[in-house]
């Protein structure tokens, strides 16, 4: 039924965007961080191309007041989805003016307190809609000038699409003036709110970049956004478009829902990516960062009509990424990441169905199988008639609704190569042609000895040592090494010594880092050698190698805990976590315990972000370091907006739940839970 009523909704938009065309809006926001409630004033712009009874503009459960059109007010319906202005309207320009108020269930989330100074306030319309925090369009195909107003504490920077046009203090207060110059799709609206500090450069073409970071992370700043204005330039020459906006910031926000937003503009990232020098090596921004600056070209300038072509914006998105970190990393790095996800797809393919022009179609495919459409794409036509028909494509279709028709007509132009073919291989069947893949991939070096390695993966290690160990003695890049010790996994310790030992030596950090992982159970005469790994210069080495040595080697575990005891990690703490788990639980160790335990318990509050609290909640559990706060902290991560987390919360419960002095537990402190929590914990219970 839900398919039934999104086909009317979006046939009856359709019908609308023929007979109005809305041009800007203005919107005066004032934005209360204790009630969450989101009010202000609209003033919309549009002209309507012919007559018309009705006009809708989505709405979610707001209150509506003051409505007036040209002046003076009018018949409407709030449908508490849909604010419907009833009128027999004729040709010519008009303006709508009106009040709202809404307390947002989802799109806008506020992290965090003033009290606390953590205060974080930020939108995510892609998926949730605009139209929960602000009356606006859920069609991507009605595209508005927007502009904004907003009404927030002088000590906060708030940000926004478009230019600062202002920003003047009143009474405590700041009013910030963002203003757009050109049209997009209200998904791509959206406000971010912090204590925010920013440096800015500027592209070769004299775009202004602001990168904003909170101030505790002013030392991260430059392994976090590291190359950001090389790829902003090299993005503009390759697509041959200059980039179409005034201004582009970036933050990251704590909290987020996915790893990055492209928003018009202004795109939000997810803090795990705020990193250190030796974080950057396992947790760069750098994909993230090109692939969400892409979209202000694929999905911003030119948008997919509807989710069947939603492989325009993601396909493209993804591969001119990988474009990127071809310029910054070489052919090998590139040429490794478009294997890493044709095995992928390959895998994938045997049990996913849905092709890539379906809008049932799964990310893998919209993203990865898109970008894979590209590269054979480009490999088939050459790059400078790829490059040719981009660029027509995009400067044709700018600020407009695209379907792959489109794209193709411009393919058409600077070639004879064969689409429908094209399309029913790689756009319209499910299975991802290997044979193809693989052809195009032996074009590079590293690539063909890592195929070449996989075609070993069912021969005995006898008979392939002798090219394994060759392999790691050479200079061959990293993955094929990596593929190597793939292979290793199952083999017996002595058999496989040797070629550990000269993973070892590669001193590469992801080829480490694969022999670290590679061993659960460490045979003494391994230790020192694997020991090494503790000093390497990366988070997730250490975390792999500080577990597998405590774990192994009980008579040590004060060594390793005494030269582990100033280890942080990543944002997310993962070293001191774990650190502080295994302090608590090596028998005299600690004498004095309880600052330790309170320590890891703060961590799993919702004084931190999901992934730290989802960590030191893993560690509690599993080392047996519950009590009640632990309880309501775990009962606290259900209510939580970010579904994984919310999800770890529930299926955890779940298990303890098993144990009938869990239970009991848990029933005690239901009195001391908020009203959410109760519900939620109840509902556990019953089931």
């Amino acid at each position: 039924m839900k398919y039934l009523f999104f086909f009317i909704s979006t046939l009856t938009f359709a019908q609308q965007n023929q007979s109005v065309d809305f041009k800007t809006v203005l919107g005066k926001i004032t934005i209360n961080p204790r009630e969450k409630i989101v009010s202000g004033d609209v003033n919309y712009n549009f002209e309507v191309l012919k007559s018309i009874d009705t006009i809708k503009i989505d709405a979610q459960n707001m209150e509506i007041s003051n409505l007036r059109l040209n002046g003076k007010p009018i018949d409407y319906k709030n449908t508490q989805k849909q604010l419907q202005l009833i009128f027999p309207f004729k040709k010519g320009k008009n303006n709508l003016t009106f009040q709202y108020l809404a307390k947002p269930k989802q799109t806008i989330y506020f992290v965090g307190t003033e009290e606390m100074e953590n205060l974080q306030i930020w939108t995510q319309g892609q998926g949730k809609y605009t139209s929960h925090w602000f009356p606006s369009f859920d069609d991507v195909n009605e595209k508005v000038v927007f502009n904004m107003n907003i009404v927030f504490d002088k000590d906060y920077q708030v940000i926004s699409n478009g230019t600062l046009q202002f920003n003047s203090e009143l009474n405590g207060l700041s009013v910030w003036n963002y203003r757009m110059q050109k049209p997009m799709s209200s998904y791509l609206l959206m406000l971010a709110i912090g204590k925010f500090e920013k440096q800015t450069q500027v592209s070769n073409s004299g775009i202004p970049l602001e990168m904003y970071y909170e101030s505790k992370d002013k030392a991260k700043f430059e392994p976090t956004y590291r190359d950001s204005k090389r790829m902003f330039d090299f993005l503009e020459k390759q697509i041959g478009v200059k980039y179409p906006w005034e201004i582009y910031k970036q933050a990251p926000v704590r909290d987020f829902l996915y790893s990055g937003m492209e928003n018009t503009s202004a795109t939000l990232f997810s803090t795990r990516y705020v990193v250190d020098s030796i974080g950057f090596e396992d947790r760069s921004y750098t994909n993230v960062n090109a692939h969400e600056l892409a979209h202000q070209w694929f999905g911003n300038l030119v948008t997919a009509e509807s989710s069947k072509h939603h492989w325009l914006q993601e396909g493209f998105a993804t591969y001119y990424a990988l474009l990127v970190e071809k310029e910054l990393y070489g052919e090998d790095y590139f040429y490794s990441k478009l294997y890493e996800s044709a095995q992928q797809l390959k895998y994938a393919s045997r049990t996913d169905t849905i092709p890539v022009l379906n809008s049932k179609a799964s990310s893998l495919t919209f993203y990865q199988k898109g970008a894979w459409a590209l590269f054979v794409l480009q490999e088939a036509i050459g790059e400078k008639s790829f490059r040719k028909a981009v660029k027509n494509y995009i400067k044709k279709h700018k600020f407009q609704s695209v379907n792959t028709q489109d794209f193709f007509a411009e393919i058409k132009k600077v070639s004879n190569f064969n689409l429908d073919d094209f399309s029913k291989v790689w756009l319209e069947e499910s299975i991802f042609n290997t044979q193809q893949a693989n052809r195009l991939l032996e074009k590079n070096e590293a690539v063909k000895m890592l195929l070449d390695v996989d075609k070993m993966r069912n021969s005995a290690l006898s008979d392939k040592r002798d090219f394994f160990e060759a392999v790691m003695k050479s200079n061959a890049y990293f993955s094929v090494k990596e593929g190597i010790l793939n292979q290793l996994k199952k083999e017996k310790f002595e058999d496989k010594k040797q070629l550990l030992i000269l993973a070892l030596e590669t001193n590469n950090t992801q080829v480490r880092q694969g022999v670290a992982g590679n061993l659960n159970v460490i045979p003494a005469e391994f230790r020192e050698k694997y020991e090494t790994l503790l000093d390497d210069k990366s988070y997730q080495t250490q975390e792999i190698s500080l577990f597998n040595l405590w774990n192994n080697f009980p008579e040590q575990r004060f060594n390793y805990l005494d030269k582990s005891k100033d280890w942080i990690g990543f944002s997310d703490y993962n070293l001191r976590n774990l650190w502080l788990s295994l302090a608590l639980t090596t028998p005299n160790y600690v004498q004095d315990k309880e600052q330790l335990i309170n320590e890891l318990i703060g961590y799993s509050s919702s004084q931190y972000e999901a992934t730290t609290r989802q960590n030191a909640l893993e560690n509690l559990i599993t080392f047996k370091l519950v009590n009640d706060t632990v309880l309501k902290n775990l009962v606290n991560a259900t209510t939580h907006h970010m579904w994984q987390f919310s999800k770890f919360g529930r299926d955890t419960i779940r298990k303890l739940l098993k144990s009938s002095e869990t239970r009991l537990a848990l029933e005690k402190i239901i009195p001391d839970l908020n009203e959410v929590e109760q519900f939620q914990l109840q509902r556990l219970l019953k089931e």
